[in-house]
């Protein structure tokens, strides 16, 4: 049975043996300093010999004030690089998979907690630092941060450039921009938190334009050869806020740019969303921004199983799949899925006699 799960496919000059992604997931794990250590090398690493197509590492912080915690990577420093490529060079070595990494600056939702400690706001006084933003707009509950000047915009978007270049330094295979989830980009694109009166905010346009300058700026730099995505939130889920139409149209603007793909989650701008979490929530998200934008999809949120990916993909919703929690309670995610569908995955020699056609022979 022919699967377009389990088919390959050509992302510029990358390919991927099935549609499978493991999505980046924040581990808020990363040494002082924003340095990739062991967890992250047993994280990934147990993605890479698990047969997905690809692995998108979670986000680094192209500034320090880019982090959501002290815990979050960083790419702003040359000396990021050699955790990462330990990461790379395991994935490579033992995996079929490809890598990437998201590129992102968490904007005036920086400067916390991590999750499992409350998310709540660290202050000057606690190890935390001052935050930046599209404008002068606090996320609610959180203290105002600074709206970024144009030299603030010209230094940001010269950081993104070397972030990308590090990441191919470190050995990745694909960049993953992060505007999405309330975070700084996607706080130029939201009018709940751009009240800007220049250039970069009002009208549609000019709301996406610095998005658009820093992801043609990551074009530039990163090889013809290597795919990027852009992760948007396709809608903000709150009246006046950022919407499909939004997105379509964003999207249209990055494809013209040279995007290989947009992945369509959503919310994250203000609390008061009006989200019904639900099987597949996010994927018409997808499949409105694949069928009118004319781009290349990845869908997230609630994906269950094989079947339900197969599903997804048939109907022509999305081209790719990713899990994030999923992945993280089932790592053979992509293993069980194949035996369902009578499909295979890749597994790595080591593992050869755990495949269920093996199970049964003698030792």
């Amino acid at each position: 049975m022919t699967s377009r799960l389990f088919s390959p496919l050509k992302l510029r000059g990358i390919d991927l043996d099935n549609r499978i992604v493991v999505s980046p997931m924040a581990q808020y794990s990363a040494d002082e300093g924003g340095f990739a250590g062991p967890w992250h090398l047993v994280h990934i690493g147990q993605f890479a010999v698990s047969g997905p197509g690809l692995i998108i590492m979670e986000a680094a912080a192209v500034q320090p004030c880019g982090r959501i915690s002290r815990g979050d990577l960083g790419l702003w420093s040359d000396d990021h690089i050699a955790g990462l490529r330990a990461v790379t060079d395991f994935t490579h070595s033992h995996g079929s998979a490809r890598i990437g990494i998201q590129l992102a600056h968490s904007g005036r939702k920086g400067s916390a907690l991590a999750p499992w400690l409350g998310s709540t706001e660290l202050g000057p006084d606690d190890g935390g630092w001052d935050t930046v933003s599209a404008s002068a707009i606090p996320y609610p509950g959180r203290r105002m941060p600074q709206a970024l000047d144009a030299a603030g915009l010209d230094a940001l978007k010269a950081d993104y450039v070397s972030a990308a270049q590090r990441a191919q330094q470190a050995g990745f295979d694909l960049l993953e921009l992060h505007c999405a989830h309330g975070y700084l980009l996607n706080s130029f694109l939201s009018a709940m938190s751009n009240d800007r009166t220049d250039d970069y905010g009002g009208s549609l346009a000019n709301r996406m334009r610095y998005p658009l300058e820093v992801f043609a700026a990551i074009r530039a730099a990163w090889p013809e050869h290597l795919p990027l995505g852009v992760r948007v939130s396709a809608t903000d889920w709150v009246d006046g806020g950022w919407t499909i139409e939004d997105s379509i149209a964003f999207a249209k603007e990055l494809k013209a740019l040279g995007c290989d793909y947009v992945t369509a989650s959503s919310g994250g701008i203000v609390p008061e969303q009006k989200i019904t979490p639900a099987r597949g929530y996010q994927v018409p998200l997808a499949a409105a921004i694949r069928n009118q934008a004319g781009i290349a999809t990845m869908a997230v949120g609630l994906i269950e199983d094989g079947p339900h990916g197969e599903e997804i993909l048939a109907d022509g919703a999305a081209d790719l799949i990713a899990l994030g929690r999923g992945m993280m309670y089932d790592p053979r995610w992509a293993w069980h899925a194949a035996e369902k569908m009578e499909q295979q995955a890749a597994f790595p020699s080591q593992y050869a006699r755990s495949h269920p056609s093996m199970r049964n022979r003698a030792r």
